[in-house]
């Protein structure tokens, strides 16, 4: 059967770069939206240069790729009449416009909220930003490591003795595209219902808060009292023994859950140890199972914790992963294709009516819709 995708008809002029505001525009893409990238002619978006490593397609980084397949590109001259005139005549018929710049730079490119909304006032507006809008950090750059930093989360992440730890992904700017997707289609049903548009803002501080909702909630009602950071086997700041991560003879494994009397049953933990409270002897009692636990290999553990029901799994590499066969279960990866350029990359993390949406398109070359700039959307 074929899939009707939701989105299929939308309109979406995305003047965003990097991450947070293509991610965006990639989930809405994925869903049927026709996204149109406003590049910069001759250069194009920065992160068509951004290298995570020496691997380029195409000449272009596999960032750019992952990022931006299933959308088309318009390169212009912001600074050419005609061209801003083309893309004017482009908001008209437009559904969606994003954007990502920091505060302040499209209103003097003339394409902020107010001036698009005069072009089209039933438009859908999205911006992301590093900080917001206003306050003491509204100039600084919106980098989602910086944002990390000043969020408390790279402060919460890792062990006591350790210094602070950041993720090792642009978390901020994935949320952040999550966030402004998901606050996109609230309002372009808001737009059905109701027949206005309207601006949907966010930004890497709000999503890396919102993020940390569930320990934010215990501190700001916990009289300010600031959590402990295992110095154990770390993983949470508040969660008792025995969760943590442990390294096994031949590798490491997570224990999320689990009665103390059955894991000492099945890991030779003494008795004394088990029994100290889980709470106030947490290092104790975690540093007591590392011992045990890295006697026998992984595997071994597994088997005798599915067996009790204790909550645990491997800690697997990119490789393990890919061995386990649930990339294939879940259909996950998909081949996207320009010309002679071929890439293997992920899919859309959703299914509808039982099937996932896919294209084979990948990222635009450079000004490959310019057409549309002299005949508008068609």
């Amino acid at each position: 059967m074929t899939l009707l995708l939701p989105l299929e008809g939308l309109r979406v002029l995305d003047f965003s770069q990097f991450l947070a505001g293509p991610y965006a525009a990639l989930k809405l893409a994925d869903l049927g939206a026709d996204v149109v990238k406003v590049e910069r002619a001759g250069s194009g978006d920065l992160s068509r240069q951004l290298y995570l490593t020496d691997t380029r397609i195409g000449g272009e980084s596999t960032i750019f790729h992952a990022i931006n397949r299933n959308k088309r590109s318009v390169a212009v001259d912001m600074k050419n009449e005609a061209d801003r005139a083309a893309l004017c005549g482009l908001i008209k018929g437009a559904d969606v416009v994003l954007q990502n710049f920091r505060p302040g730079v499209m209103d003097r490119l003339g394409f902020g909220y107010d001036a698009v909304r005069a072009i089209n006032p039933r438009i859908v507006y999205g911006s992301v930003t590093g900080y917001g809008t206003e306050g003491p950090w509204v100039d600084l750059p919106g980098q989602d490591l910086l944002a990390q930093a000043r969020s408390g989360m790279m402060w919460l992440t890792g062990g006591a003795e350790d210094g602070p730890v950041a993720v090792g992904l642009p978390i901020g700017d994935i949320l952040a595209g999550a966030a402004l997707a998901h606050g996109v289609l609230a309002l372009l049903f808001r737009r059905e219902r109701q027949g206005v548009g309207g601006l949907v803002e966010t930004s890497l501080m709000e999503v890396l808060a919102d993020l940390q909702f569930e320990l934010l909630t215990t501190w700001l009602n916990d009289g300010g009292r600031m959590p402990k950071r295992s110095a154990q086997n770390p993983a949470h700041a508040y969660l008792a023994a025995p969760y943590g991560v442990y390294a096994t003879a031949d590798g490491h494994v997570a224990i999320a859950m689990g009665k103390l009397d059955l894991l000492a049953e099945i890991t030779g933990l003494d008795a004394a140890t088990a029994g100290l409270d889980a709470f106030a002897a947490r290092d104790v009692i975690k540093a007591g199972l590392a011992v045990r636990l890295a006697e026998q290999p992984t595997d071994h553990w597994m088997a005798a914790f599915i067996a009790a029901d204790i909550w645990a799994a491997p800690v697997l590499d990119w490789q393990g992963f890919a061995a386990s066969g649930m990339f294939e279960t879940l259909d996950m990866l998909h081949e996207v294709q320009r010309g002679d350029v071929k890439l293997r990359t992920t899919r859309l993390p959703i299914k509808i009516d039982g099937q996932r949406p896919a294209s084979d398109r990948a990222a635009p070359a450079l000004g490959d819709a310019n057409g549309l700039l002299a005949k508008g959307w068609g």
